[in-house]
């Protein structure tokens, strides 16, 4: 039987990422302060991004997304293990992505995706400490993005 605390700490930690995919969904980079600790280490490279510290990761989003005018990051099955202060957490995504392409007609690619988050909690309330992403598939995305 979950203890309350258990109970009360999953649903934060869920709230947390669909905060996260709120800011990321809505182009409001800066919301993501409230989801990641500072010092947060992002590894995108499984589907063709970049590794580094949040506040590197941040600046990158805002440029790299803005090639893509709609997008959804729609999240489901996640695993939470929960050891007091920290977790880990493997959360499924998929992601659906417009992109416009040179000959003036838009494209929608389909990712599939995991996220493998550690989290912990601090002051504020839980925040990812680190996130990878864990690749899946790649559907209709164009050779020009080099995502095969």
């Amino acid at each position: 039987m979950l203890s309350l605390q258990e109970i009360s700490d999953r649903l934060e930690i869920q709230q947390l990422l669909v905060d996260y995919a709120s800011a990321i969904d809505s182009k409001n980079f800066d919301a993501l302060d409230t989801v990641f600790t500072v010092d947060a280490h992002i590894d995108y490279s499984a589907m063709g991004g970049i590794v580094g510290p949040f506040p590197e990761v941040k600046e990158w989003l805002k440029v790299a997304l803005g090639m893509f005018p709609h997008y959804q990051h729609m999240l489901g099955n996640s695993s939470l293990n929960i050891d007091g202060d920290r977790a880990t957490g493997r959360t499924m995504c998929f992601n659906p992505m417009q992109i416009d392409m040179p000959d003036g007609n838009s494209q929608v690619m389909f990712l599939g995706l995991w996220y493998l988050d550690k989290f912990m909690r601090t002051p504020q309330g839980w925040r990812i400490s680190s996130r990878a992403e864990e690749k899946c598939y790649v559907h209709n995305a164009p050779g020009m993005l080099g995502m095969t």
